[in-house]
């Protein structure tokens, strides 16, 4: 009979690293809403969808500062500040493209 191993640890996840990834979750929700309602409009979008846009390039930054903190963070897992650090670039990248699209297509 194969005898099992339990590895214990006191290690907890990052609240840093959590608020990180919720940040990133609600940018890429709003960045989606915001496309989504521009495409059935015709193309036009009103200004809260720009300033909306704006809000989200903020959290995205504000996101990616915590998820630096949150792996900086010593015993603790850090799969979260990784999750949110990945998914606040992409929203990044989603704005960054909004406005390149915006601006040469």
């Amino acid at each position: 009979m194969l005898k099992r191993k339990y590895i214990y640890t006191n290690k907890h996840h990052s609240n840093k690293g959590i608020m990180s990834t919720i940040l990133g979750l609600i940018d890429l929700i709003a960045i989606v809403y915001v496309v989504y309602n521009t495409y059935s409009r015709g193309g036009t979008a009103p200004l809260r969808y720009a300033s909306g846009c704006f809000l989200v390039l903020v959290f995205a930054f504000v996101g990616i500062i915590l998820g630096l903190i949150g792996r900086q963070e010593s015993e603790r897992f850090h799969i979260f500040a990784y999750v949110g650090m990945i998914l606040n670039i992409l929203a990044i990248m989603g704005i960054s493209g909004i406005l390149y699209a915006g601006a040469y297509m």
